[in-house]
C-alpha cells in the first residue's frame, strides 16, 4: 500500500467520488437547531430515540418511537408499522449507532410497500428501494460509529447482522454536538472510542483508499487515540469534541473507502453473542492489525498507523499492537471469550465473515485459518 495521492490500492492516480450528508453542523450546541432542521421537511415527523428519551425541545409533537437496544427485523417490522400509520414527512434519530440505524431504516423501508426482508443484504433478495427514503436527520450522541454519515443500517437477524443499504439513505443533515456525549459512561465511551478509532484506520489501510478519504482518516488516527486516552483518565470537554470529530470522519471515509477484517468479523461475533459492537471492534483491532502487516506485499500503511498509535502510546511503532492491547485491557476492555465467544465457534465465523462486504476493504486476503487465529490472539 503505497502513500501516494491514489490509496491503498491504487496506482497514484487521482479517479474517485465521495459520497457523505449533504449537510453537516458541527459544535457544541448545534443540536439546538434540530427541531427547526426536520420541521423544515414538513409538519408530521418520527423521532427515534434511545432508553433515556431524546431531549431536544421542539418535537413533543412529533411520533415518538424508542430503540434500546440494536435493532432487530422483528423491532424494525414493528416500528414500520407504527410508523406507517402516521403517515410522516420525515425521520430524526437521536442516539447511538443502534438508534441512527433504526432511524434510517425507517426512513427507507416508510415509503417502500415491500417487506423489509426483501432490502436485506446476505438474508433476502437485496432488491433495490423501489421509492425515495423519507429525509433523515441523524443526532448522534456517542462518538463511535459514524452511522451519521453512512448510507447503510444494521438490522440484527437471528445469528447474525446484516445491512439495508442504499445511497438515498445517507441523513440529509448530521447534527454532531459532543456536548450530547458529555457525561457518557466510562465503558461505552472506550468501546465506542475504539470503534471510531478503528473506522479511521482500516479505510486508510483499505485497498479501495483515495487522496480524499487519506487526508481525513491518517491526522484522526492518532487525534483519536489521544482524546481517547485523556477520557480514560477523566471528563474531558476537549477530548470529548476530538473524539465527536473523529467518529464522524470515521463515518465519511468508511462510506467512501470500505472498511476491513475487523468489521468483517465483528459484524458476524456481535450476531453470535449479541456483545456490543465497539468492544468488539475495540477486542480485534490490534490482532489484526498485526496479522494484515506480517502478511501485506507492501506494509509502508499498516507501519504508519503503528506508528502513530504507537507514538500515542509511547512506545515504538512495532510495539503498538501489543501495548494497545495491553493499554485496552488495562481500561477494562474484556477478551472475546468474556464477550460470549466460545472457541468451538471460531472456524464457522470465520468462514461467514469471508463473506462479508467489510471483508472487501482489506489491504489483504486473510484465510480462515488467519482469522481463526485473530479470534484466538483477542482472547
Amino acid at each position: 500500500c503505497a502513500l501516494g495521492a491514489g490509496g491503498a490500492g491504487h496506482d497514484g492516480g487521482m479517479t474517485f467520488s465521495i459520497m457523505m450528508p449533504p449537510r453537516v453542523l458541527f459544535g457544541r450546541g448545534e443540536s439546538a437547531k434540530a427541531a427547526g432542521v426536520a420541521l423544515g421537511y414538513g409538519a408530521r415527523g418520527v423521532v427515534v430515540h434511545g432508553s433515556r428519551g431524546h431531549g431536544l425541545a421542539g418535537l413533543e409533537g412529533a411520533l415518538m418511537i424508542a430503540c434500546a437496544v440494536e435493532p432487530t427485523l422483528d423491532m424494525l417490522e414493528a416500528a414500520l408499522v407504527t410508523a406507517r400509520s402516521h403517515c410522516p414527512d420525515w425521520v430524526l434519530a437521536v442516539g447511538g449507532g443502534a438508534v441512527l440505524d433504526m432511524g434510517k431504516a425507517l426512513a427507507g423501508l416508510i415509503p417502500q410497500t415491500t417487506a423489509a426482508m426483501d432490502h436485506l443484504e446476505g438474508v433476502g433478495p437485496a432488491l433495490p428501494l423501489a421509492v425515495a427514503p423519507l429525509p433523515f436527520i441523524a443526532v448522534p450522541t456517542t462518538a463511535g460509529t459514524g452511522a451519521e454519515a453512512t448510507k447503510n443500517a444494521v438490522i440484527a437477524v437471528p445469528g447474525r447482522k446484516v445491512s439495508l443499504r442504499d445511497d438515498r439513505m445517507m441523513a440529509r443533515v448530521a447534527i454532531v454536538d459532543p456536548s450530547l456525549t458529555d457525561g457518557c459512561p466510562r465503558g461505552v465511551t472506550l468501546g465506542s472510542g475504539l470503534d471510531a478509532i478503528t473506522q479511521v484506520i482500516e479505510p486508510f489501510v483499505s485497498c479501495k483508499a483515495n487522496a480524499y478519504t487519506d487526508a481525513l482518516t491518517l491526522p484522526a488516527i492518532g487525534q483519536g487515540m489521544v482524546a481517547l486516552m485523556r477520557l480514560m483518565e477523566g471528563e474531558d470537554a476537549a477530548a470529548r469534541d476530538a473524539m465527536a470529530w473523529v467518529s464522524l470522519t470515521g463515518g465519511i471515509a468508511l462510506a467512501n473507502a470500505g472498511l476491513g477484517a475487523v468489521h468483517g468479523l465483528a459484524g458476524v461475533i456481535g450476531g453470535v453473542t449479541g456483545a456490543a459492537h465497539g468492544a468488539i471492534c475495540g477486542v480485534l483491532l490490534p490482532h489484526v492489525m498485526a496479522m494484515n502487516r506480517a502478511r501485506v506485499a507492501d506494509p509502508s500503511r499498516l507501519n504508519a498507523v503503528c506508528g502513530v498509535i504507537g507514538g500515542a502510546l509511547g512506545v515504538a511503532a512495532e510495539d503498538a499492537p501489543v501495548t494497545l492491547v495491553r493499554w485496552a485491557r488495562g481500561q477494562g476492555l474484556p477478551t472475546l471469550t468474556a464477550l460470549g465467544l466460545r472457541e468451538l465457534d471460531h472456524f464457522a465465523v470465520a468462514k461467514a465473515a469471508v463473506g462479508a462486504s467489510s471483508m472487501k476493504g482489506n489491504p489483504v486476503v486473510l484465510s480462515d485459518e488467519a482469522l481463526c487465529e485473530v479470534m484466538r490472539r483477542a482472547g
